[in-house]
């Protein structure tokens, strides 16, 4: 799998461009500055080291992600299980739903998902 580590700053900045893309890079160090109250340098700084690392990509003045958010969900979920519960899932999902509980809607939404998975 791909390396798609955010921080948190970046991905509330990539996330901007998730919204807005095809966004012009000079509305979007507009959005920087009112969102994240970024100055134009960081916001081109930034922009520059995420296109480097082939997340972002800048043509002509003109931003598009070359990552999807599903993507960077999937991996940051996936990094999140390997690294705190051993890449085990039920241990993931037992320290998440300590304490909470499900609606039946959810219960049967998680139900269909597991089942998909072990299809």
């Amino acid at each position: 799998m791909e390396n798609y580590k955010l921080f948190d700053a970046e991905y509330k900045f990539v996330s901007i461009v998730w919204e807005k893309e095809p966004v012009n890079s000079t509305e979007l160090a507009r959005l920087s500055l009112e969102r994240l109250g970024w100055k134009k340098s960081t916001t081109y700084t930034v922009l520059r080291k995420l296109c480097e690392r082939g997340i972002l990509d800048n043509a002509d003045a003109v931003v598009t992600s070359l990552v999807k958010k599903e993507e960077v969900q999937k991996y940051e979920s996936q990094s999140l299980i390997e690294k705190n519960f051993e890449g085990s899932l039920p241990q993931f999902l037992t320290a998440f739903l300590d304490r909470k509980k499900l609606t039946a809607k959810e219960a049967e939404e998680l139900k269909r998902i597991i089942e998909e998975a072990m299809q």
